[in-house]
């Protein structure tokens, strides 16, 4: 089984469930969005919802990937950086817990935390609060902790360091790695659009993105976005939602239905897709088996609330497999 290594912000999320949408109203907030904010203003919204049903998990888009993956039994590890407080404890402590590699740089900066609101029809909004977390360069990154490893997965919210991005970059080529990149949000994706395009074409091997952030990407709906993504790169996954997802590779197109479940929360359904599939690919299986365990692990999360499956649904999970 080849071995993945995850590259991302770690933050720690902070679920709450809202009755309505008033809240998202009250601090102008995008359904759906990922809005990056200062501490003050991620410590408001906390306060405002303190009356709210909560929930606090190890998070960042990369960090789910990679913990789906090692739930799944693949040989993982992740770079991060993390405050010396309870919350980078936390995180820590929770990478070690089920079996990941921690390269965990830390800084005198509080841990980054997301919060994350989920609304009654199941979508999550973030305010997001970086931290230390925004505070990995390229100048923490080095050789040795990409040896060994043959697929790097890289979260779109590191697109703003592109420093950070090329570097883990180079270092990912030197070592003869994969590079699979999750878009992460569509408007994250506007917001550097020149620079991933660039990015894309010239280092990465698989893509991820959902319907809103393919279009973000290029303009397209779903199946003419998939047809240019993979003229990019060598596997393109387009996500579209409660229709599946649409997987294209040297030139053939695999449609992958999704699993029926009762949605409660949306929180990682995209992170842990890409675990399934990257943990299919590790296992060298075929595409569309890729597709349809990415399917499972995606279905099976947005069954609970926030991005962690007990033991046991995992336990399902692989019986599945």
């Amino acid at each position: 089984m080849d071995k993945v290594l995850g590259i991302g912000n770690a933050l720690v999320d902070i679920m709450t469930q809202l009755p309505d949408d008033s809240t998202l109203e009250k601090f102008s907030l995008k359904k759906g969005s990922m809005q990056l904010s200062d501490r003050d203003f991620a410590d408001e919204i906390n306060i405002a919802t303190s009356d709210f049903k909560k929930s606090q998990s190890s998070g960042g888009s990369a960090a789910n990937t990679i913990h789906g993956l090692a739930s799944l039994g693949a040989a993982t590890g992740y770079i991060g950086k993390v405050g010396e407080d309870e919350f980078g404890e936390f995180f820590s402590n929770d990478m070690k817990a089920n079996g990941i590699q921690p390269f965990m740089l830390k800084s005198a900066t509080d841990t980054g935390r997301a919060i994350a609101l989920v609304t009654s029809d199941s979508e999550r909004t973030f305010a997001t609060f970086l931290g230390a977390a925004v505070e990995l360069s390229d100048t923490d990154l080095n050789a040795d902790q990409f040896k060994d490893y043959k697929y790097l997965h890289i979260e779109g919210y590191l697109v703003q360091n592109h420093n950070l991005m090329l570097k883990a970059a180079e270092l990912a080529k030197a070592n003869d790695m994969k590079i699979s990149i999750d878009m992460a949000s569509f408007n994250v994706v506007e917001d550097n659009l020149d620079f991933l395009k660039d990015y894309v074409k010239d280092y990465v091997d698989i893509i991820f993105a959902n319907e809103e952030e393919s279009k973000a990407f290029t303009g397209k709906e779903p199946e003419d976005s998939l047809n240019e993504l993979a003229e990019q790169c060598e596997i393109a996954i387009v996500k579209i939602g409660s229709k599946g997802s649409l997987v294209k590779s040297k030139g053939k197109v695999y449609r992958i239905d999704p699993i029926k479940v009762k949605p409660v929360d949306t929180t990682g359904a995209g992170d842990l897709f890409a675990s399934g599939f990257l943990y299919g690919l590790t296992n060298k299986m075929p595409l569309d088996k890729c597709g349809k365990i990415g399917s499972l692990c995606a279905g099976k999360v947005i069954e609970v609330i926030g991005s962690k499956m007990e033991p046991k649904t995992w336990e399902e999970i692989k019986t599945s497999i």
